[in-house]
């Protein structure tokens, strides 16, 4: 069993930041890429963000320069560091990951999700 729980959302006026995390847990042999994807109101999921096993990192072009994406391997966390904030940016953010547990195929894992709101 693996669960993806994530933290760090919340309310924050236009120009502010926000750090989400998502700690994995159960079990996990090997985690490859983790990402972070958003929700609008009456919107499609999108990918905000990536990133390898290797450190690797990809954003989606809205966010570039504004959004940081990083994990800490030892931890099995993936973090979000949102800074000068939008009110486009308000979502719901969920995070994924591609794990492999000890008896279970390779496969992706999503988190419940953390409400961003961001006000002018």
């Amino acid at each position: 069993q693996v669960q993806l729980v994530e933290s760090g959302g919340g309310l924050v006026q236009t120009g502010g930041s926000l750090r989400l995390s998502c700690a994995a847990s159960g079990d996990i042999l090997i985690i490859n890429t983790l990402y972070w994807y958003r929700q609008a109101p009456g919107k499609q999921r999108k990918l905000v963000a990536s990133i390898t096993s290797t450190g690797s990192t990809s954003y989606v072009d809205s966010v570039k320069g504004r959004f940081t994406i990083s994990r800490d391997t030892a931890k099995n966390t993936v973090n979000l560091q949102m800074n000068s904030l939008k009110s486009e940016d308000t979502a719901v953010y969920y995070c994924n990951a591609n794990i492999k547990s000890t008896w279970g195929p390779l496969r992706g894992y999503w988190g419940q999700g953390t409400q961003v709101t961001v006000s002018s």
